[in-house]
């Protein structure tokens, strides 16, 4: 596996860890991560996000910015990956602020520019789910968003890494959750044009699709610290509560400790995945049988058999089997709103 470098040479004030084969820049402690009051921001906006819809109120946002001393320059993504592109150009001039104004894969986008950078993240919502945004509780309406991000705390927090097999996909960070098995297979599955026009019911649509088609493989993993070996048709690697649409899965993750809480599902039954639907809408998957949930920073997962077995970042394909997730602390530094 080849050496990885979230940015191309570390800044001044920067010191390096190294684990196993992969580089990591790490920011030293103590030092100056936010400037003491924020004057200029870079507004990257993926216009096509959830249909559009929430990226015609960014006038009023960009007003609210400005009325707080904030001037945002707007950049607008044209094309997948751009926004890691505009990301990195921020880096490299040193701007005090990127604000990402999209749904799920275009903040992933963001995240894997800014990653192990000392500029900081806020985030406007957009997208199908936008797990971030909820998990910070931002409301939708942009305007309103904005007026809390201008008086957002920052914290630095550690990010998730995903480094699959060599020849499937490059590594990925990751800063809400992860998955391998089930949800890799849908994900990969849902065609981008059908979810640009149904949003998040082009999920639901290939999910009970994927039910009579996918016979759910079972995949070894093993967790750093522990000779525990579950052998799961599931793993989701969560960084958030929330998972998705108005799901929570990993209850017990948290943004601000440097590890994952992982939830595994080691049944091969289709309906028993049926079955678990209404515990996750209640609350209450953590009583199912065939659901096991643990805490860890580093995570194996190998395939046991033939057919081969996807993973997912959040909600985005990022390669199959094996794969390691990897917590990478120090790694963003994210606007906090004042409610969490």
């Amino acid at each position: 596996m080849s050496v990885y470098n979230a940015r191309p040479a570390p800044k001044q004030g920067v010191r390096l860890q190294r684990g196993h084969d992969i580089v990591f820049p790490l920011i030293e402690e103590g030092a100056d991560r936010v400037p003491s009051k924020i004057r200029d921001a870079v507004l990257i906006v993926n216009p096509t996000a959830g249909g559009g819809k929430r990226v015609r109120q960014l006038d009023e946002a960009r007003r609210i910015f400005r009325s707080a001393g904030i001037e945002t320059e707007l950049q607008n993504t044209t094309a997948p990956a751009e926004a890691t592109v505009l990301a990195q150009r921020a880096v490299r001039q040193a701007r005090e602020l990127v604000i990402v104004c999209g749904g799920d894969g275009t903040v992933n986008e963001v995240v894997n520019g800014l990653a192990c950078s000392q500029v900081p993240l806020a985030v406007l919502p957009a997208g199908t789910a936008n797990v971030l945004a909820k998990e910070l509780s931002l409301p939708w309406n942009l305007s309103r968003a904005a007026e809390r991000i201008t008086r957002a705390q920052y914290r630095r927090i550690a990010l998730g890494l995903a480094i699959p097999e060599q020849s499937s996909g490059e590594p990925r960070y990751f800063l809400s959750v992860a998955g391998a098995g089930a949800d890799g297979a849908l994900v990969s599955a849902v065609r981008p044009e059908i979810k640009r026009k149904a949003g998040i019911l082009a999920y639901w649509q290939e999910g009970f699709r994927q039910l009579t088609r996918y016979d759910f493989p079972l995949f070894q993993t093993t967790m750093a610290g522990s000779a525990l070996n579950v052998d799961a048709s599931l793993v989701i690697v969560g960084r958030t509560k929330h998972y998705g649409g108005p799901f929570k899965i990993t209850t017990e993750a948290d943004l601000l400790r440097p590890e994952f809480e992982l939830a595994f599902v080691t049944t091969r039954s289709a309906w028993r995945y049926i079955a678990y639907l209404p515990l996750i809408w209640i609350g209450k998957l953590r009583s199912a049988r065939y659901v096991r949930f643990y805490k860890t920073s580093s995570l194996q997962c190998a395939t046991t058999g033939s057919s081969p077995v996807q993973i997912q970042v959040d909600g985005e394909p990022a390669g199959r089997l094996p794969v390691e997730f990897r917590i990478v602390p120090d790694a963003l530094t994210l606007a906090i709103p004042d409610s969490v």
